[in-house]
C-alpha cells in the first residue's frame, strides 16, 4: 500500500511540475505577443509598391 502511495505521489509531483512549466511558458509567449503589438500600428508603407511611385534611377 505504501509503495502505491509513493508512486501516486511521484506521478502527482511530475504532473504538477509539468503544469507549472506549461503556465510559465504560456505567460512568456503571451508577453512576447504583447511586445510585438498590433501589426497595423507598426505598418510602414513602401513607396516602391505604390502605383504612383516614380523611380529616380536612370535606365
Amino acid at each position: 500500500m505504501k509503495k502505491a502511495l509513493k508512486v501516486i505521489a511521484i506521478l502527482a509531483a511530475v504532473a504538477g511540475a509539468m503544469v507549472a512549466g506549461y503556465i510559465i511558458v504560456k505567460k512568456y509567449v503571451d508577453s512576447k505577443k504583447v511586445v510585438i503589438g498590433n501589426d497595423a500600428e507598426n505598418y510602414i508603407s513602401c513607396s516602391c509598391c505604390d502605383d504612383s511611385f516614380v523611380s529616380e534611377t536612370v535606365a
